[in-house]
């Protein structure tokens, strides 16, 4: 199964099928990966679990992942995502420890209004991404990565004590709570019913507390890795099997898997950190200048503005560029090389686009390389095959903003 999955994922996913065999459950302690509250509701819905960044999570379903991607796209899917790390940062000086961390303006954001960011060390290396959201409650809601997390909540918790130590009030407390991804332009229609809030009050990049099916203390944040329309919920793990089979009994609602999410962010221009970007890539060099807030470039107060300030003003040597071609895959890892031969790149990651019928991919090249329609080489199994870079997102995006 995970052989033919490969020909549609991108490698930087580091997929590894798992046993079937009955055994203890899992805790962070064992080698073995980690089960969300969901991992019996996937088994029971014909879930094929891999393990993926120390979580035993579905890479698909019965389903083709084709046709999960498709119906992604024009309806919507329901993605178990309960392994990224969920913190609340608490305390007067909540603010002054996320700005000492991270590239973005936290003090900015009003009430409920989230922001990507980049957590970044004082080489400008971007350790993680991640969603910082200003919550009404007084804490700021923090997600970031599960491939990142002993790495991410280290950093946040050095700084609390830190900040502590000097007689700041600040605090940090790690969620248990399940999260679910509801993607695709039906998605907002389908939630509509399970909450008495109008969910077109919520804008992209916003999030409210609310009962969602009954279960109370969920927030519903209008984000997602799709480029779609679309929710997170973070719920309650008592109450996660719950809202997954009630949003699963509507007929626009199905299943989908890692594989799908993955060619769905592709699609629409988004980083997998550990492939696109990592702690050797600045935000520059990673074409993510503008998570870097105004006041902040202003004041170069934030881990590496040193390295990163400059670099908005042209002194980068490389840039991720999107990639299109006709032929083989691209994948991970493939040379990039000018049409003289010469290696210049290397694609990041990559995979067919089941919407435009072609081959996308990421990737790093020189800054003179990495205008769009510059035409390049690609190398794919030991043969070179044109390539040409392209505008991201390669598919339209279509986040939700009231009129």
């Amino acid at each position: 199964m995970l052989r033919a999955v490969s020909k549609v994922v991108s490698l930087g996913l580091q997929l590894q099928p798992l046993s079937s065999a009955p055994g203890r459950p899992l805790s962070c302690a064992q080698d073995a990966p980690r089960r969300t509250p969901l991992y019996d509701f996937h088994l029971a819905h014909g879930g094929k679990m891999v393990a993926f960044a120390g979580w035993s999570l579905p890479v698909q379903y019965r389903e083709r992942h084709v046709d999960s991607h498709l119906h992604t796209r024009r309806h919507c899917s329901l993605f178990d995502v309960s392994h990224m790390l969920q913190t609340k940062i608490l305390g007067c000086d909540r603010v002054k420890l996320m700005e000492s961390l991270v590239v973005g303006d936290i003090a900015e954001l009003r009430p409920n209004q989230g922001t990507l960011s980049l957590f970044t060390n004082e080489a400008g290396g971007i350790l993680d991404d991640l969603i910082v959201t200003n919550t009404s409650e007084g804490h700021l809601y923090v997600v970031s990565n599960a491939g990142c997390w002993d790495k991410d909540l280290a950093l946040m918790q050095d700084k609390v004590r830190e900040l502590q130590n000097r007689g700041g009030d600040v605090g940090l407390e790690v969620l248990d709570n399940a999260l679910l991804a509801l993607q695709g332009p039906t998605a907002a229609q389908v939630l509509q019913s399970a909450v008495a809030e109008d969910l077109r009050k919520l804008p992209f990049m916003s999030s409210a507390r609310m009962e969602v099916f009954g279960v109370p203390g969920c927030r519903v944040t209008r984000c997602g890795y799709t480029g779609e329309d679309g929710v997170e919920i973070s719920v309650p793990a008592a109450g996660a099997v719950h809202v997954a089979a009630a949003l699963l009994e509507h007929p626009e609602v199905k299943l989908a898997g890692l594989a799908a999410r993955d060619s769905l962010r592709l699609e629409a221009g988004l980083c997998l950190y550990g492939s696109d970007i990592d702690e050797h890539t600045t935000p520059v060099e990673g074409s993510l200048s503008w998570t870097l807030g105004k006041r902040r470039r202003a004041a170069m107060d934030f881990p590496g503005a040193a390295v990163i300030i400059p670099q908005l003003k042209g002194e980068v040597q490389r840039r991720r560029v999107g990639l299109m071609c006709e032929g083989a895959p691209m994948r991970a890892h493939s040379p990039i090389l000018s049409l003289e031969g010469a290696v210049i790149g290397a694609v990041t990651s990559g995979c067919p686009s089941p919407c435009l019928k072609k081959n996308v991919a990421m990737g790093y090249v020189p800054r003179e390389y990495s205008q769009p329609g510059t035409q390049l080489l690609v190398e794919v199994r030991r043969k070179r095959q044109a390539v040409v870079v392209s505008k991201m997102p390669f598919v339209p995006t279509h986040y939700y903003t009231p009129k």
